[in-house]
């Protein structure tokens, strides 16, 4: 054998690293692919468990039990309409209102706020959004509610109450607690988590994209209409969703304000109910039979519209991108 070929041949001990290295990367491979499938075999748990629980009313009520209004839990009687809807319209509720201000402050601390104003201003949504759901709870309930039903429902009710076929929505009694405080506290909520992801997102954009769109004489406005969101709409959109997903789920803080009342109401001033605060309510004190399968239905409920939300925000993302796509 010649000095070249010899060489050029791997010595033992570059064997044995590159073996070694082999095995290192399918374990990395192994364990990483376990930990991705674990999060598939958890959903498919929740959602087996929760049919299991839920089949004996699903049985009894059928999908009727999704449409009606009826919840007696003395006479066996159930159905999660007046649930269902106080969990969706107080969802909507929240982003209506945090949505808009959440992208009012993200654009306000990446394109227009002072230097020395910025970090602590981030710091401050930051925080806001490590407060616990009870403490909004409790702000709800003893210091929101009664300040809104003494000044904010009554001017509500003088103004949009007169509008024809929109003032039904502002009628009622000024109690404070109702599907509309619970839809602000709500808000509250979920502002610093929406606003703190588009702020992020709204940083990423490359420097070089907006300087340019200046350069051309573009406004502040066109900047973030025509540049900022089109970068970065997949993580706008992902904000949004994150923020409605708790909104969809809040327990605690909806159960301080939303009255919790199976009555159905055109008046968002009326007390209502969501599942969140339904289950957290009866689910301890439930005994075993139509009442606890019941509730699990409301939980099997909350999944499917969870899971409606996120489909169509996967279904929207996509067709953007495909109108991106077609324009390009």
């Amino acid at each position: 054998m010649d000095i070249t070929q010899s060489a050029s041949m791997p010595t033992p001990q570059a064997l044995r690293v590159a073996k070694l290295q082999r095995v290192q990367d399918f374990l990395f491979h192994t364990i990483t692919q376990f930990f991705a499938v674990s999060v598939l075999i958890a959903l498919l748990g929740i959602i087996i468990s929760l049919l299991i629980n839920a089949w004996p009313a699903l049985n009894t009520f059928g999908l009727g039990f999704f449409f009606t209004q009826e919840w007696d839990v003395v006479n066996g009687e159930f159905g999660g309409l007046i649930a269902i809807y106080g969990t969706v319209v107080t969802s909507v509720i929240a982003l209506l209102i945090a949505v808009p201000l959440s992208f009012g402050i993200a654009v306000f601390l990446t394109e227009l706020c002072p230097g020395s104003l910025r970090r602590p201003l981030g710091t401050a949504v930051e925080l806001l959004a490590a407060v616990p759901s009870i403490i909004y709870g409790m702000f709800g309930l003893f210091i929101f509610a009664p300040l809104f039903a003494e000044y904010v429902q009554p001017a509500l009710a003088a103004t949009l109450g007169k509008i024809p076929g929109l003032g039904i929505l502002f009628s009622g009694a000024f109690n404070g607690i109702g599907i509309l405080c619970a839809g602000l506290i709500l808000a509250m909520m979920i502002l610093p988590f929406i606003a703190s992801v588009m702020r992020d997102v709204f940083e990423i954009v490359p420097p070089v994209l907006k300087e340019s769109a200046y350069g051309i004489g573009c406004t502040t406005w066109e900047v973030v209409r025509n540049v900022v969101l089109p970068y970065t709409k997949a993580g706008v959109i992902g904000g949004v969703m994150l923020g409605l997903g708790r909104a969809l789920g809040e327990t605690m803080a909806v159960t301080f304000v939303i009255g919790n009342a199976h009555r159905l109401s055109p008046s968002l001033f009326a007390p209502g109910t969501s599942i969140a605060s339904t289950l957290a309510n009866e689910f301890g004190e439930a005994e075993a039979g139509s009442h606890l399968s019941s509730l699990y239905v409301l939980g099997l409920a909350l999944f499917i519209i969870t899971f409606i939300v996120l489909a169509s925000a996967k279904w929207m993302l996509n067709n953007m991108e495909k109108k991106q796509g077609l324009k390009t």
